[in-house]
């Protein structure tokens, strides 16, 4: 850190940066007390534990709470500019991880809700030098967005398709299986297709079991759509973006930054490459 720099650049720096060793420290403290917090909300829901250890639990989520409090209100004075900290993904998940205990006070039971801080967790792909691994998930919310169209097409055929067959067993079977209504009927259809089975309600006659095995096969099928629709974005997404990539004219080789004047594996001159 340079002498010249103010405290708050210097708090701004070991706060939001990981590039040095204080940033670093900084980060792994952070996820280690978030894995604690987390770990005393889910010891809290044992009843036995909280029993005999529920002022001990209470007493520690209420320290964490303080901690990260207080480490909001540092990313918030260190900030350029807080109200864009503030809307952004990591200030509103901040912010909802230190909300529940307050509120806790008022609601019984809303302090489970602090589960939510495992995501601050994500913050492990900066402090373990793994963005790249960012852009692949960027590459993956690019092609569920692209496929959104044909993904919500799909699901409401498969909505059609589960009132319909609901409808169908419960005029087959009727009450005395189980099938009690048209809503329990679609119910049972529903788990049926997505090959759950939890076996709750099972048909009683041939006709009934006929038709379930063929909902039973139907299922697999209707499983595999949804995963090859996304992939196929995946795959177009890939190739254009290969496209658009700078490869070398003698051995093919892509990646190269738009700037580059040499290929990186083979040496050749990148005047005369391809993009």
């Amino acid at each position: 850190m340079a002498k010249n720099q103010t405290l708050k650049e210097r708090l701004y720096i070991i706060i939001f940066e990981a590039d040095t060793f204080a940033g670093k420290l900084f980060d792994v403290v952070l996820l280690v007390a978030i894995l604690l917090s987390v770990l005393a909300v889910m010891l809290e829901s044992v009843v036995d534990i909280k029993v005999h250890h529920g002022e001990l639990l209470y007493t520690i989520e209420w320290v964490f709470t303080i901690l990260f409090s207080l480490e909001y209100i540092a990313r918030l004075y260190v900030s350029e500019k807080p109200l864009r900290y503030v809307k952004s993904f990591y200030g509103i998940i901040d912010l909802l991880s230190i909300l529940p205990t307050f509120i806790g006070l008022v609601v019984s039971g809303a302090h489970s809700l602090l589960i939510i801080r495992s995501i601050r967790l994500l913050r492990v792909f900066r402090v373990l030098k793994m963005v790249r691994y960012l852009g692949e998930a960027s590459s993956l919310m690019t092609a569920l967005k692209a496929s959104r169209a044909k993904i919500i097409v799909f699901i409401g055929a498969v909505f059609s398709l589960t009132v319909i067959l609901g409808t169908i067993m419960y005029l087959i079977e009727g009450g005395e299986n189980g099938f009690t209504s048209i809503p329990r009927s679609i119910y049972w259809a529903v788990v049926t297709l997505t090959t759950v089975g939890y076996g709750d309600i099972a048909p009683g006659t041939t006709l009934g079991q006929i038709v379930a095995t063929a909902i039973m096969i139907l299922g697999y099928g209707i499983i595999a759509v949804p995963t090859g629709i996304v992939s196929a974005e995946i795959t177009s997404q890939s190739k254009k973006l290969q496209e658009q990539e700078k490869s070398c004219a003698r051995c093919g080789a892509i990646g190269h930054n738009d700037a580059a004047r040499y290929c990186y594996q083979c040496g050749e001159s990148m005047l005369n490459s391809k993009k």
